[in-house]
């Protein structure tokens, strides 16, 4: 066999020629690195090409939103088909893009508010939807074959050279610029101020093409303020069966919670239910999350030890800076958040507890519902299992002991992923179908997957207002169907148990009501809460939080 040496001359750079070009084209629009906000517009219609694959910040909080309301106002004649990898789309502007014909195909993570709309869209065919990720999933294809050829990012100040400042709100910022920027890719920064040295140097200069400063600050939504005020008294049975059935039997000292205000009555009966009980110092000591609001009491009663955050958190700059020794701050003060890493530290920690719009019968969930697709953003990364995982801790080997199951004799431990529901949602909707939504959405719109957000084998415990359901410990589907009937309360699914099956599982203690576990209900109110206002969560500070206005009732 003669083996054929192939031609030499092939040409190897050509996506750095192809950024020499477009950079070549847009120099008379800026000086420099610096781009006025004025002729933004202008850059975007000489520096895009059809096709490009766009990378838009948008996080849970930080948004490029300048950048992102210029692109949607290019004309579609010169730029279109555009596809788009963005892991949050939150804003108006992220859609006019499709609405406009600017961009047609969209890979994301979670789509919040805008979830209707960008549904209607899909149905009319104005976008073609690649997948619905995880964040870890996008990030990871960022470096793989999702690799944007032009991003957009924010930044809380830039130097004369470009160098960028995130602040507290880096989140997406550094997946997006090395994706890009390490592959010829062009960077285009919005920034709230032009300063003449920068407080710490998140994102060197030389990976940045454009600076723009914007006309406004950057957008950030308080995603993860909740206001105690609005806890109510099912929520705060449903934490004390969570502290008592799972955080303390587990020892669960490292975890991740979602948003919502059942985690959030978790967190603030903390320093009085779970002390109570002697749990300071044996649960909720590290956690992956953003700095909670509601997280002050516990810090400053001494469960929480260290957080890493995914993002920030309006109003909390001032707290996590004097509190140095509990997140991870930079020598300016300001916290340096990251949200790769962070759903890296949720997936390997002990315990994610979240919630969700939809259960089925296997345990699945979804929080896409008919005529509405969210996404899913970091939940399936928490709430899966690790197999990956190699260390062990208390909580993980006594998960593994006691699932249910298996063909190996091998030993193993388990993450223990819980949903915290419920039993119906708003305007009586059940939680628990026999079907979830998804299944339809997968057919309408023309979807390989349905989006299920936790898949129904990783989940091990749920928690209702009816009780806790040791899912993992259940030995066929079968068992594990009435368990999830026998917490699931007076919806349909719960009324389909059978009465006796559920019986016999709460005799093995797969099932525990609040009796079973020592709680009297009539115990569980607003009193135990350790906060029970915004007002009350700033005086925990010692005035350091600074609530925005729209959370101030006093």
């Amino acid at each position: 066999m003669t083996l054929t040496i192939p031609s030499m001359s092939r040409q190897w750079n050509t996506l750095a020629d192809d950024r020499r070009q477009r950079l070549a084209r847009v120099g008379a629009l800026a000086s420099g690195k610096h781009v006025t906000a004025g002729e933004v517009v202008p850059l975007l219609e000489a520096l895009l090409q059809p096709g490009d694959r766009v990378c838009i910040e948008g996080n849970n909080q930080k948004h490029a939103d300048f950048l992102s309301a210029c692109l949607a106002q290019v004309d579609p004649a010169r730029v279109h088909d555009l596809h788009i990898v963005q892991s949050n789309l939150a804003l108006a502007s992220h859609l006019d893009v499709f609405e406009r014909g600017i961009a047609r195909k969209l890979d994301f993570c979670y789509s919040g508010e805008q979830g209707v709309r960008m549904a209607r869209l899909i149905k009319d065919g104005r976008i073609e939807v690649g997948a619905i990720h995880t964040y870890l999933e996008l990030y990871s294809r960022y470096f793989v074959d999702l690799t944007p050829r032009v991003a957009f990012v924010a930044a809380q100040s830039a130097d004369a050279e470009g160098n960028l400042y995130t602040g507290p709100n880096t989140e997406d910022t550094p997946a997006v610029v090395e994706g890009t920027a390490f592959k010829s890719g062009i960077v285009i920064a919005q920034v709230n101020e032009i300063v003449e040295r920068v407080p710490r140097v998140d994102v060197p200069a030389d990976w940045v093409s454009f600076v723009v400063k914007a006309p406004k600050p950057h957008y950030i939504e308080p995603i993860f303020t909740r206001d105690p005020a609005q806890i109510s008294e099912i929520q705060i049975l449903m934490a004390m069966m969570v502290i008592k059935g799972i955080y303390a039997p587990y020892e669960v000292r490292r975890l991740n919670h979602g948003i919502g205000f059942d985690t959030a009555a978790i967190e603030l009966i903390l320093p009085t239910y779970a002390e109570s009980l002697g749990l300071r110092g044996k649960i909720c000591e590290y956690m992956s999350v953003n700095p909670c609001p509601t997280l002050i009491p516990a810090i400053e009663s001494g469960f929480v030890k260290s957080i890493h955050c995914a993002g920030s958190e309006l109003g909390m700059e001032r707290y996590v800076e004097q509190r140095s020794d509990v997140f991870f701050n930079g020598p300016d003060g300001s916290m340096r958040s990251n949200r790769a890493f962070c759903q890296l530290a949720g997936h390997y920690a002990d315990l994610f507890i979240g919630s969700t719009l939809q259960i089925d019968l296997e345990g699945n969930s979804s929080t896409a519902t008919l005529n509405r697709i969210a996404g899913f953003g970091g939940a399936p990364n928490f709430g899966s299992e690790s197999r990956g995982r190699r260390h062990s801790s208390h909580a993980w080997l006594k998960a593994g002991a006691e699932s249910a199951g298996g063909i190996s004799r091998m030993p193993r431990g388990r993450k223990l992923v819980v949903q915290m529901v419920e039993t119906f949602r708003e305007k009586m909707q059940p939680t628990f179908v026999e079907q979830l939504d998804a299944l339809q959405l997968q057919q309408d719109f023309n979807l390989d997957l349905p989006p299920v957000m936790i898949y129904g084998d990783d989940l091990t415990h749920l928690v209702t207002e009816e009780g806790v359901a040791h899912l993992h410990r259940c030995a066929t589907l079968r068992e594990r169907e009435q368990a999830i009937r026998g917490v699931a309360g007076y919806t349909p699914a719960g009324l389909a148990r059978d009465r006796r099956a559920v019986e016999n599982l709460r005799d093995q203690g797969i099932i525990q009501r609040p009796e079973d576990l020592g709680i009297d209900a009539r115990l569980a109110t607003r009193d135990l809460l350790a906060a029970k206002s915004i007002k009350d969560l700033v005086r925990w500070s010692g005035g350091l939080y600074d609530p925005p206005k729209r959370f101030r009732h006093w």
